[in-house]
């Protein structure tokens, strides 16, 4: 650990609830350091640090600041995420106050400096790949942490802690390399992912082209005695001092070979330049998850993991919650939520439950998040939503940001080409579940969707019940 952390007695946390943030604020809590924080709604994982001890406010009044951070700006160090408003009366205070303001990328860019960084980007595909990563480590006995963007399904939890060593220059550190805002920057791995650079918060970068030179800024930061596996088809590696390898489904230094579907799971053979890795069964389904497997298995045997144990690990892999998480199986439905909310990941999604179960009638629940977002890609979002053969469309989730004029989700409707499509206000969507025949149910977003995630779940499991 980087020593100028070591003089912060008091670590706030604004938006402790965010899944990056709360994984950081674990790690501070388990290294001994006294930890308060503010977010803006309970949510299980909040719930969850409260549990552990910390103290949290859902209220930015600053006399909710507990008094020892508050009067001592000298001995308190306070980490934040951009996604926290301007005008947020906390941070107005910690800034008028002179106290010390960190990103939550920042503060990662500064723990990870003396232990062996692995960094996985990509604007897709980050948070899987990542916790694939450190899952075959931990398989495979390998000392290793990890800061991950999901709650892993193996281990229940967003944060991995290493076993304690006097030498942490020896250990491996799995940490998303988060492109928003840039935070990637802020890391300089020894290894690297890049999964994908499609376009994506243009928001914060206003055009492709200037995602495309963040991430070659990103590769370039790459230790150049390390390795960087990218995605073959990107168009980034001339940036990187590193040695550069590919991967892929169908292409690449590493790639899939004699992909199929057995009894609902992928199944496919893993190529690499030494070998290849038979009849890996997938737990996790999708096309996209076999890629980030791939990417996954890459590290691994480059650090010198025997392909059985890639194997056995993969095999055992359980997934992250709200990515492709089965939550009925059953006679009667299925029914899968996931985090999708660009509309790569939305079709990426569709196409792989159409192809796990073809012929059958997909009823998609989607909720747009960012207002930015639905207006940079409408027209993507109606071509991927079609993918589904009836679509319960809700409003936008804001999250940071204002109402744009013209951009609504009756706007998004009309680019949807089925024609089997209804605008829904939240709480009508389970009657409408109740009164229409239904046979596969997703729910697709990354705003507060997840909250209808165990209504919807109980209404499906109990019709089957009652059948």
């Amino acid at each position: 650990m980087s020593s100028s952390l070591t003089n912060w007695k008091n670590i706030y946390f604004v938006g402790i609830g965010g899944i990056g943030m709360s994984a950081l604020a674990r790690w501070f809590n388990a290294n001994g350091f006294h930890l308060a924080g503010y977010d803006k709604t309970m949510t299980p994982l909040v719930g969850a640090l409260e549990q552990e001890g910390i103290e949290v406010t859902l209220n930015d009044a600053i006399e909710t600041i507990p008094q020892a951070f508050r009067e001592n700006p000298d001995e308190t160090l306070v980490i934040y995420t951009p996604a926290v408003p301007v005008k947020h009366v906390q941070m107005n205070f910690f800034r008028d106050n002179n106290f010390m303001i960190l990103k939550r990328s920042q503060v990662l860019g500064l723990l990870t400096r003396n232990l062996r960084t692995i960094g996985v980007a990509g604007t897709h595909g980050k948070t899987t790949t990542s916790s694939l990563v450190a899952h075959i480590l931990r398989h495979a006995g390998v000392n290793s942490t990890a800061f991950l963007g999901g709650i892993t399904q193996n281990y229940g939890t967003n944060l991995l802690l290493n076993e304690p060593t006097d030498e942490l220059e020896s250990v491996f550190c799995v940490v998303e390399a988060d492109e928003f805002d840039r935070s990637f920057l802020t890391l300089f791995p020894e290894i690297g992912i890049v999964t994908s650079t499609d376009a994506d918060h243009l928001d914060i970068y206003g055009e492709h082209s200037a995602v495309l030179e963040s991430f070659r800024e990103y590769v370039g930061q790459i230790d150049e005695d390390g390795i960087l596996f990218m995605r073959a088809g990107l168009e980034i590696a001339n940036a990187a001092k590193a040695k550069v390898q590919t991967y892929g489904l169908n292409e690449g230094d590493y790639r899939a070979a004699g992909i199929r579907i057995d009894q609902s799971r992928f199944v496919f053979d893993l190529i690499y330049p030494d070998g290849t890795i038979e009849g890996i069964r997938m737990s996790i389904p999708g096309y996209h998850n076999i890629e980030n497997a791939i990417a996954a298995s890459a590290v691994a045997l480059y650090l010198g993991v025997a392909g059985k144990q890639v194997r056995n690990a993969l095999e055992s892999y359980k997934g992250v919650k709200r990515r492709f998480e089965y939550q009925v199986e059953d006679e009667a439905h299925v029914y899968i939520d996931d985090y999708a909310h660009h509309p790569s990941e939305i079709e990426a999604f569709l196409t792989s439950v159409k192809g796990l179960y073809p012929g059958r009638h997909i009823t998609a629940i989607f909720q747009p998040h960012l207002f930015t977002r639905t207006r940079d890609f409408a027209d993507g979002f109606g071509q991927s939503l079609s993918l589904a053969d009836r679509l319960l469309l809700m409003d936008i989730y804001p999250a940071r940001e204002l109402p744009i004029e013209g951009i609504t989700s009756e706007m998004l409707l009309d680019k949807v080409l089925i024609d089997d499509k209804r605008l829904v206000a939240r709480d009508e969507i389970l009657d409408i579940l109740r009164s229409q025949e239904t046979d596969i149910v997703v729910t697709i977003g990354a705003g507060d969707i997840d909250t209808l995630v165990t209504p919807i779940k109980d209404l499906l499991a109990s019709s089957f019940t009652n059948n």
